[in-house]
């Protein structure tokens, strides 16, 4: 059989991750719900009083439940920046990475159809799309690492076609990012040095070189390179989190938790950053720490004394009393300041708990003795601060950095280069689907890194589960049906190729009318009786079929029309049309297609249409009777064979009449006005379908357009069937 009428499925949802029940679920509940209800009002007193109060109902259980309060931070933190801060996109150019801004260096395009370079990928920077904040990992993923990043074909051909010196550039960069994941820091360091007395305004070169000096310890010099890039490209949330994280592994635990808020700011699911931050708070907020005595405390110890971030002394003697109220919850807003390039030692954080007394100067304090920055000289002081708000740096021949005053220039200017294109190098042919042969509609990009036409691909998945070019599986991809538009792709083709992209739409348009017609050309599902008002379930596994009705839903009509098979014309002469109701996707690409009988109609011309029947058909509706004694005597045989119906129905065993009510649900109620329809009263439909008559018969009263003629016909069978049933 090609695909045959099937129950409807249904699905349960999976359950939510970390869903299930266990001890001390309820307090879990119970704090992050008085915890968010503060992050609307961004009330970062009451948020912070809120997660100390919390400890009351248990302990933390991890850094991961402090999720909530460092999205309170976060917000606060950006609405003391101002509005519209951190909001630029980044360098101008036509190939541009949704995650850093730069030069889009190995294009990986993600399953939500955006695209960013490799490297900013492969560090798992982020667990969400920076521009729709949907998941980055592929379908069925659990981890970037895991999952291959696989370079988009088209994309990349287009970058090493336009900017190939960008392209050489973004190659060392791997090369570079090779050496420091193999530990080899002075080898990096002079291949970084190398190029930088080519190009000394290359930021990622000097991203790269403070990496190895933070792999070598020299932590004040990779401060500086890292304050350069700041100051040239102060939106990218990433040097933000590598200065932290080079502060924080110097002592400056304070300095560090404010370079990563201004990085969460700036993109609030930067998953490094925040998972520092939410360390940091689960140390400081931990019961262990606030049942100690801060005077006698592991705090006031030599080993923490140059960590920066400290709790007041009177935490101990009031976190007993705290109750989960907002008038116990602690005081003092001002805790953060945002951090511009670098952060001064006299601009770090404000308190948040005072030692003398908390109910009036609460907040966190801040106590620094000046922790080097150099694992090579761990006695000497920092001299000098750590922010070069203005100044800036170029590099000498030794490879170290040598300030100069403000107005000197560098050797280029940091407009990136990548910000035009010569036309001679823009061709069409650089953009054409390479199974239609035409310019892309609707780009898609799957897993394995080509692309095609949204429709085009939907139709080679519908008999394989693998990319048509390289064959790999695309099971996972097909079971999440998330075929979601590269938009970077189309926004070139609208830019570049808009005459093309307009007669692409024509045609387009043209297809799609030519398949929303419902009198000529119509799609034909050649399968089984169908009847006006009664649903039709089908389960269709079939590539011809599948292409159908997802035709039939992308026009808007969701209709079709069903015929049973004829052994000379290959389809019926008779047919009723089925109204897609709602379609549930199978994850091998099957479906089961939720129908509901609509029209008759009678085939006039019958074609082909990639793979599947069409046909043109003209609708039959009953010839009403004007005659008032005809309209009686029609009155009384409808009203007689209805009871004759009933009868029948109700004396069947009792196993076939719930297998009847299961898949046809119950018999509709008599009408008054038995002409009102133009298919006749709704119960003769769903008779016929239930009575077990040959197919053959069904479709001589399916093309009968008088109602008595129905009614006497349904009045035979019954009579035959109530005759058998005597027996």
């Amino acid at each position: 059989a090609a695909s045959s009428p099937a129950a409807a499925v249904g699905s349960e949802l999976p359950p939510e991750p970390g869903g299930s029940g266990g001890p001390g679920e309820g307090a879990d509940e119970e704090r992050e719900l008085l915890l968010a209800r503060l992050v609307p009002a961004s009330r970062l007193k009451e948020a912070v009083g809120a997660s100390l109060a919390s400890l009351c109902l248990g302990p933390l259980g991890g850094a991961q439940r402090l999720g909530t309060l460092v999205d309170c931070l976060v917000l606060n933190y950006r609405l003391r920046q101002g509005p519209g801060r951190g909001r630029e996109r980044g360098a101008e150019g036509p190939l541009r990475c949704c995650g850093c801004g730069r030069f889009l260096g190995e294009p990986v395009t993600v399953p939500c159809g955006h695209t960013y370079c490799r490297r900013c990928l492969r560090r798992e920077l982020r667990a969400r799309c920076r521009r729709c904040r949907d998941w980055l990992l592929p379908a069925g993923g659990t981890s970037t690492a895991a999952a291959p990043l696989r370079t988009s074909v088209v994309l990349n051909r287009l970058a090493e076609k336009w900017f190939p010196g960008e392209c050489e550039r973004a190659r060392a960069g791997t090369r570079l990012e090779e050496l420091l994941a193999q530990g080899r820091f002075r080898e990096a360091l002079g291949a970084v040095n190398q190029a930088l007395r080519a190009d000394s305004s290359d930021v990622m070169l000097r991203i790269y070189r403070a990496e190895s000096y933070v792999g070598l310890q020299e932590y004040k010099t990779a401060i500086e390179d890292l304050n350069f890039v700041i100051s040239k490209m102060p939106n990218w949330p990433e040097v933000y989190f590598q200065k932290g994280k080079v502060l924080q592994d110097s002592g400056f635990v304070g300095d560090a938790l404010q370079l990563f808020l201004q990085c969460l700011a700036l993109d609030e699911d930067f998953l490094p950053a925040k998972l520092e931050v939410e360390k940091i708070l689960c140390d400081v907020l931990s019961p262990e720490k606030l049942g100690e005595s801060l005077k006698e405390s592991a705090w006031n110890s030599p080993h923490f004394r140059n960590k920066p971030f400290m709790l007041g002394s009177e935490v101990t003697a009031s976190y007993c009393n705290l109750q989960l109220c907002p008038q116990q919850s602690l005081g003092g807003s001002d805790v953060l300041e945002p951090v511009s390039g670098g952060l001064n030692r006299a601009q770090s954080a404000h308190a948040l708990n005072s030692t003398k007394d908390l109910a009036k100067e609460d907040g966190l304090k801040r106590v620094s003795s000046e922790p080097l920055l150099s694992g090579q000289g761990k006695g000497a002081l920092l001299k000098r601060k750590l922010s070069f708000s203005e100044q800036d740096t170029v590099v000498c021949e030794d490879g170290r950095n040598k300030h100069k005053k403000q107005g000197e220039s560098t050797k280029r200017d940091m407009t990136l280069a990548f910000g035009t294109i010569p036309g001679d190098l823009i061709d069409a042919s650089d953009f054409e689907c390479s199974l239609c042969m035409r310019l892309f509609f609707e780009p898609v990009t799957t897993p394995c890194g080509h692309t095609f036409c949204k429709g085009c691909l939907e139709r080679c998945l519908d008999h394989a589960p693998q990319c048509p070019l390289c064959k790999e599986s695309l099971k996972e991809y097909l079971a999440s049906r998330k075929y979601s538009i590269t938009e970077l792709l189309e926004e070139l083709i609208m830019k570049y190729l808009s005459d093309e992209l307009f007669e692409r739409k024509r045609i387009h348009a043209e297809e799609t009318a030519e398949h929303s017609n419902l009198t000529k050309n119509v799609p034909m599902f050649v399968c089984t009786m169908a009847y006006p008002t009664v649903p039709c379930p089908l389960h269709v596994f079939e590539p011809r079929y599948r292409l159908m009705i997802r035709r039939s839903m992308e026009t808007g009509t969701k209709q079709f029309g069903m015929c049973i098979s004829d052994s000379q014309n290959g389809f019926a002469d008779y047919g009723c049309m089925l109204q897609i109701r709602n379609v549930h996707f199978l994850p091998d690409g099957r479906s089961v297609v939720d129908t509901i009988g609509g029209k008759r109609f009678r085939v006039l011309r019958r074609g082909m249409k990639d793979g599947y029947c069409t046909a043109d058909i003209e609708y039959l509706e009953d010839v009403k009777v004007a005659d008032e004694e005809e309209l009686k005597k029609l009155r009384e045989l409808h009203n007689f064979v209805y009871n004759q119906a009933c009868s029948w129905f109700q004396n069947l065993r009792n196993k076939f009449r719930t297998q009847i009510l299961q898949h046809f649900g119950p018999m509709p109620d008599r009408e008054e006005n038995i002409q009102a329809m133009p298919n006749g009263p709704a119960w003769c439909w769903w008779l016929l379908a239930v009575l077990p008559v040959d197919p053959r018969y069904q479709l001589s009263v399916l093309s009968m357009m008088s109602l008595k003629d129905r009614l006497i016909k349904i009045q035979h069978i019954l009579t035959y069937f109530s005759r058998d049933q005597s027996k």
